[in-house]
């Protein structure tokens, strides 16, 4: 009896750590949350396969899917022509505010960059379109319930 529990625990344990690993194994993701009603949404890409999550005004929605390669490279001519990598974040505090998160692990944009503490004014077209390029990608692909 007691090895059937230890098996079962063992089962429960790998399952449990397996569920997170699509939220840490990604090349590119763009995460938004937080304000004074919490909303969490995440856009994780690896390779052509995308996982996406919404939390958030009662409702909740994951979705997987995959994305052309045309539109990949069109995300990263995004990142490259408005210089992902020199985009500079401010540092003044913000509290209760929607902040997003654009994580590059692999390419030629590789770099993090927030809006959790503004963007500096100069950047803020440049970032303006590079949060448009990955919201065109959420509305083309993402079914709303």
């Amino acid at each position: 009896m007691n090895r059937i529990i230890g098996i079962l625990f063992a089962i429960i344990v790998l399952v449990s750590c397996n569920s997170q690993k699509v939220y840490s194994d990604f090349d590119i993701s763009y995460s938004k949350s937080g304000g004074f009603a919490p909303v969490y949404e995440n856009l994780l890409i690896k390779g052509n396969n995308v996982h996406y999550s919404f939390e958030g005004q009662g409702k909740k929605h994951k979705q997987d899917f995959k994305i052309s390669n045309e539109d990949l490279k069109k995300l990263d001519q995004v990142l490259s022509q408005n210089n992902f990598r020199r985009i500079q974040e401010d540092r003044k505090k913000l509290y209760d505010n929607v902040s997003t998160s654009i994580n590059v692990k692999k390419g030629p944009n590789e770099g993090s960059k927030t809006d959790a503490s503004l963007i500096i004014p100069n950047y803020q077209t440049n970032w303006n379109n590079i949060l448009g390029a990955f919201q065109d990608i959420i509305n083309t692909n993402v079914k709303k319930q």
